[in-house]
């Protein structure tokens, strides 16, 4: 394949999930050609279904907007750097409380359109198996974002190039059911805290029926890793089975947790609440709100039926396990996320050892960012630590001596140096991240960032 003829610098990205989309559409806007690579439909991973771009294959849920949360900052880091995906989950929102949710498959198809419909955006419908694949030949660089779900081959070529073993932790997944199987006599709508609302559907569980559910939870049969892996959990995305093995009422003070769910029919909190999700606009689906499991798929259904409201649910998707991977960031990549072995060649996304929807994108987005800077002969500031995307870029340059992927938090920050009750302290990260980062935006316009247009669609 040979690269269309330019004036300009050409990239190469691939794969087209929420990193790749960010970086392909920053790049294009700072005026660079964009080979973007994705091997659906023609392969699929173990989690993907659908063909479209940016495929959501967990949550509907980018979390939460408060800016007292180092997600809620980032978020409006994000958008204030006019990111792809912050403009699209703003016009596919679903009601999810205090959380920003989005019907997935609108947000896919979104930035689908947005994606291919730029002109200096070309996306190829090709598997790249090799850093060295002749798909990649004659790109200027070229940026690796193939999410945690890296095919075997390329992920194989990948472990080669930085030497050493790859490293991998498992995520799980949670299921899906139909809003017509939910037995309305027994749960009811609500928010947490805010009763009158209708964001999420609330299966109440009295104690007989909880320490039932965990009984059978803990007893039923699970899907094994393999001999040759180790088996290693992000605490972010446990599975519900296994924080139910921490403690008999670890689930209960966690996603079953049935505080500001008082029931509207009677006025009372229950001993726990399983909550669901709406999936889309209509509301016709619901995912199991912290129900990422590994049971396997027999064992799902017998045992969520014990869920009161759930017992005849039909699923749409049920639960399931698989392995993600990433790299020992500090030590394979440099400050700009280029692989200190292959020079040209960069990561972003989850592979990079940043964990969540929001974090990978914000990965993808400073990559497009700092590359198309950098492929114009400038130089942008890394954005200070004290900010959201500061701290998260911080996060895989730090050496660890077990470095693990990392959600956007504050705790990736340098500390404040004051003292404060805890609310607080979240004030005051916030805050000082809003300022920081305002400054270091004019600074990286001055620098030469490029700007984006007011509408982000047609590009």
């Amino acid at each position: 394949m040979i690269w269309k003829e330019r004036d300009v610098s050409m990239v190469a990205i691939v794969g087209a999930g929420l990193a790749g989309c960010e970086c392909a559409l920053a790049l294009a806007r700072a005026g660079v050609s964009v080979r973007i690579f994705e091997m659906k439909p023609g392969r699929f991973s173990e989690a993907h279904t659908s063909a479209g771009l940016a495929e959501l294959v967990c949550s509907n849920s980018f979390r939460s907007e408060d800016l007292t949360k180092a997600i809620g900052v980032l978020k409006l880091e994000m958008a204030e750097l006019s990111s792809l995906v912050m403009d699209v989950a703003s016009r596919t929102r679903i009601a999810a409380g205090k959380a920003l949710a989005v019907d997935r498959d609108r947000f896919s198809s979104a930035v689908t359109e947005i994606v291919t419909a730029h002109p200096a955006i070309e996306l190829v419908r090709e598997e790249v198996t090799s850093l060295d694949s002749p798909l990649l030949a004659g790109a200027q660089a070229v940026a690796l974002t193939p999410g945690p779900l890296a095919s075997e081959s390329l992920a194989v070529s990948l472990a080669q190039a930085v030497g050493g073993e790859r490293l991998y932790f498992y995520d799980a997944i949670a299921p899906i059911v139909t809003r017509d199987s939910v037995d309305m006599d027994k749960a009811f709508w609500g928010s947490r805290y805010r009763p009158e609302d209708d964001d999420y559907l609330n299966c109440p569980m009295s104690e007989a029926e909880y320490r039932a559910f965990l009984d059978a939870l803990m007893a039923a049969e699970k899907v094994e890793p393999r001999e040759f892996e180790k088996e290693i959990h992000f605490e972010g995305c446990l599975p519900i089975e296994e924080m139910a093995r921490r403690g008999e009422m670890t689930l209960v003070y966690g996603p079953l947790k049935p505080v500001g769910l008082e029931d509207p029919r009677t006025g009372l909190r229950h001993f726990a609440v399983v909550q669901l999700r709406a999936e889309n606009v209509e509301k016709t689906a619901f995912n199991l709100v912290g129900f990422q499991t590994k049971l396997k798929y027999h064992e799902q259904k017998r045992v969520f039926s014990l869920i009161p409201g759930l017992e005849q649910a039909q699923y749409l998707r049920l639960g399931s396990i698989h392995r993600n991977t990433y790299v020992n960031a500090p030590e394979v990549l440099t400050p700009g996320l280029e692989l200190r072995a292959r020079p040209g060649v960069y990561l972003a996304g989850q592979i990079t050892g940043v964990e969540g929807y929001l974090e990978s994108a914000a990965c993808g987005l400073w990559l497009g960012l700092s590359l198309g800077a950098s492929l114009a002969g400038k130089s942008l500031p890394l954005p200070p630590r004290v900010t959201a995307l500061g701290a998260l870029l911080g996060h895989l340059r730090t050496p660890s001596p077990n470095f693990q992927p990392s959600n956007a938090n504050f705790g990736l920050m340098p500390e404040l140096g004051v003292r404060a009750g805890k609310k607080k302290r979240m004030d005051l990260y916030g805050q000082r991240a809003r300022e920081a980062f305002a400054a270091w935006l004019a600074e990286a316009r001055e620098a030469g960032m490029a700007e984006c247009p007011e509408n982000i669609q047609g590009g």
